[in-house]
């Protein structure tokens, strides 16, 4: 399957003041902190569980250290970031919520991305063919997909309501197109794919 353009990278990047203390959760290879560092004089922390992309990380010269997300972060303090990332991991995690607590915590503010299982493709071509759907954002098959916890756009929005989690903005795109601002009802099943950027409502 073609690999797509990175829009998020892209989105995020703008979304991040310059300056900025950055921790990027769930780095990979480490590219969009070595871009915040490099052209947006950010300080950035990363942390991968990965250990092939942590050397990858490291060769791109990010600080990066190996760990489960899953362990918790009780190693950073409260409010030591302007933002922590988490790009296309939330459904991988065990315990999703308490890393987004975790980020709530560690960080002023949160940018979250995730895919949405309830887009319309998704859902549609499950119902023609009876079986999981391999999609650009869901490039995995039933037996080696990492995605733990399927949710939707709704669920999550159901999270930063019952968390009072104020959304300071949001992001929707669909079949490798750009994002746009989300909308919504619409978006619950047209978009592919979601980036929050959220604070706590008790800083």
């Amino acid at each position: 399957m073609k690999k797509r353009k990175r829009w998020d990278h892209d989105l995020i990047f703008e979304l991040i003041e310059p300056g900025s203390k950055v921790l990027d959760l769930g780095c990979g290879c480490g590219e969009l902190l070595a871009r915040l560092v490099n052209e947006k004089q950010a300080t950035g922390q990363a942390v991968e569980r990965n250990h092939d992309r942590v050397a990858e990380a490291i060769r791109n010269k990010v600080a990066v250290y190996q760990k489960d997300l899953d362990l918790g972060l009780p190693e950073f303090k409260t409010q030591s970031f302007d933002y922590a990332i988490l790009e296309m991991t939330l459904q991988q995690l065990q315990r999703p919520l308490d890393t987004l607590e975790e980020m709530l915590r560690i960080s002023r503010f949160s940018i979250v991305s995730f895919p949405n299982f309830n887009y319309h493709a998704v859902v549609d071509r499950l119902q023609q063919t009876g079986r999981m759907p391999v999609t650009p954002a869901l490039p995995y098959r039933w037996h080696n997909t990492p995605n733990v916890h399927l949710f939707t756009l709704f669920d999550f929005l159901d999270w930063t309501e019952t968390r009072k989690v104020e959304i300071v903005t949001a992001y929707a795109a669909a079949a490798g197109s750009g994002y746009e601002p989300l909308k919504l009802p619409s978006d619950g099943t047209t978009a592919e794919e979601l980036i929050f950027l959220i604070t706590s409502a008790n800083i």
